[in-house]
């Protein structure tokens, strides 16, 4: 798994590469959460151009993200999903709490 980091303002853009999975998830978890932990990012969004595959533990740390982001009222996004990964994002459910674009 490769991460990008593109600050703009208040928006932090996160551009993952590779697989989000089991394999990757915590060490993925813990280099965002050191970069999403200034209070100046109210908006993450989560670019999935290049994400190969994600699994139950990749939901989960997008999840663990938006817990994040809201409780400081912020929002989250996901957006650029291929068709594969949008297909195990709608059969998960996430897009019922996070905004798939």
């Amino acid at each position: 798994m490769n991460l990008e980091f593109v600050e703009s303002g208040q928006i932090m853009t996160i551009k993952l590469k590779g697989d989000l999975d089991h394999h990757s998830a915590d060490e993925s978890r813990v280099l965002i959460d050191e970069k999403i932990k200034d209070e100046k990012y109210n908006k993450i969004v989560i670019d999935l151009k290049n994400l190969d595959f994600i699994d139950s533990s990749g939901i989960g740390f997008v999840i663990g993200r938006y817990k994040v982001i809201r409780k400081r009222n912020g929002v989250i996004e996901i957006v650029n999903a291929s068709k594969k990964v949008r297909k195990i994002l709608d059969m998960s459910g996430i897009g019922k709490i996070i905004n798939i674009k």
